[in-house]
């Protein structure tokens, strides 16, 4: 079973306190195309919040279960804990709600190439890592969330027993690896416009 969690509890501050994934792009909200892709690719999704409030705004969205933090303020790091204990995947993708382009396929790849690791992590070069787009081993995860000293991604990473995938890797299933993409305010929308009309490979 392949599961996916969804971070959406951020507090918006680079959105102008406007909520990222309920930006339209091409008619579409963020949340909603995320989720179709991910549907494609995974059993189950599982999307985390920031509190009860923040959930009932994915209520009327079918075929997840929406979440809140279990301990709150602690980042991407609370979210990644809370959603390891919810999902029942032995695997789990990881993306961050201002990512309206992830491509099922690369998501599929990182499943793949998963084998006896605790994590599966794109990466720019050995500094530049994604670890918002990317898979995980649940029980890893699990043992590291709960007891840690530090809140940062990089330094979970670092502990697991980790592939890192090279962009060169990922660029052979999306040539112009837009699955990339993250918006953090409205006027980078005329940005991913750009991006997303270059030829392919460029």
């Amino acid at each position: 079973m392949r599961s996916a969690i969804v971070l959406v509890g951020g507090e918006a501050r680079r959105a102008g306190g406007q909520e990222k994934y309920f930006f339209i792009y091409r008619g579409r909200t963020f949340i909603d195309r995320l989720l179709d892709t991910l549907r494609d690719v995974v059993d189950e999704i599982v999307v985390v919040a920031k509190d009860p409030v923040q959930c009932e705004r994915f209520e009327q969205i079918e075929d997840i279960r929406c979440i809140p933090d279990l301990r709150r303020g602690l980042g991407p790091i609370g979210g990644l804990h809370a959603g390891s204990l919810a999902v029942h995947g032995s695997y789990v993708f990881v993306a961050a709600c201002d990512m309206p382009c992830i491509n099922g396929d690369v998501v599929a790849l990182l499943f793949d190439l998963a084998g006896d690791y605790d994590a599966v992590i794109p990466c720019w070069d050995g500094e530049m890592l994604e670890p918002l787009h990317a898979v995980y081993r649940r029980t890893a995860l699990v043992e590291y969330l709960t007891e840690h000293e530090s809140l940062s991604l990089r330094a979970m990473v670092r502990s697991l027993n980790t592939r890192y995938v090279g962009i060169d890797l990922i660029r052979q299933v999306d040539p112009g690896l837009r699955t990339f993409i993250n918006i953090n305010r409205l006027e980078d929308l005329d940005e991913i416009e750009r991006l997303l009309d270059r030829p392919r490979g460029s």
